[in-house]
């Protein structure tokens, strides 16, 4: 179900708050900035802070909230994490247990939430500037390896987008702009290079071909923490389900670089 009426950051967030959207917000809500939720225990922040900061084109921070506080102050002050996504995953010593679309029952008094820029940002930009947008986006694992810190380890995650060889050169330019989501792509051209199989995405149907006139484009991406984490074991954490972010009320061409 999703409400596609709702044209503002805070209509949406009461939206998925209601029930009343509980699918992806890929393409949605144009012009504002779009984050990854991870949330686990007080216990682990600082390791997962230092792996943030080791890692930054995958885990760009745009908000961290106070330990047991819901409410991304500096991103959305009017907002709750635990019922304002579509829809999130919840974990326990690294096995996924639910994908609810509230997380109320779930949340720990000793949460701390990181909001990760995303990729989705910057879609509309492109839009406006011409770039012809892929149906989809996909997410990929890797073999680039990550910089570990503490218990957090593992490979890069990315996002796949195509594009023709011009729309490709004008979306490098345009995303060097936004570095809190992502920055410019970290790889053009074969996903063999970096040992990307589109044919096994963790996101998006699997892709046999790509155009002929296209070339795929690959951007780090914020779902690079949670595999870290899924990798570390921890026995509680709650994140976005991939897709489904968290749109803030900051706005997209204010949080970028000239």
């Amino acid at each position: 179900m999703m409400d596609t009426a709702a044209t503002n950051p805070r209509e949406a967030r009461l939206a998925m708050r209601r029930g009343a959207w509980t699918g992806p917000t890929t393409y949605k809500v144009p012009g504002y900035v779009q984050c990854n939720l991870v949330a686990l225990p007080k216990a682990y922040a600082y390791d997962f802070l230092v792996y943030c900061q080791r890692n930054r084109e995958a885990c760009p921070i745009v908000d961290i909230t106070d330990p047991g506080d819901v409410v991304p102050r500096y991103a959305a002050p009017d907002a709750d994490l635990r019922t304002d996504l579509p829809r999130y995953r919840v974990f326990q010593n690294g096995t996924l247990v639910d994908e609810p679309t509230d997380v109320t029952r779930y949340w720990r008094e000793d949460a701390v939430a990181f909001l990760i820029g995303s990729s989705l940002t910057f879609d509309e930009p492109l839009r406006r500037i011409g770039v012809e947008l892929s149906p989809e986006v996909w997410v990929l694992e890797t073999s680039l390896p990550t910089r570990p810190a503490g218990p957090f380890a593992g490979p890069l995650i990315v996002t796949m987008r195509y594009f023709t060889p011009e729309d490709a050169i004008r979306a490098v330019q345009l995303t060097a702009r936004f570095p809190w989501n992502h920055g410019p792509p970290i790889h053009l051209g074969s996903p063999e290079a970096i040992g990307a199989n589109l044919q096994a995405p963790l996101v998006g149907p699997p892709v046999t071909s790509l155009p002929s006139d296209k070339i795929p484009v690959f951007w780090a991406c914020g779902v690079t923490p949670q595999s870290s984490a899924l990798n570390a074991g921890i026995e509680w954490m709650i994140t976005h389900s991939p897709g489904h972010g968290f749109i803030t009320d900051l706005q997209a061409d204010h949080f970028s670089q000239p």
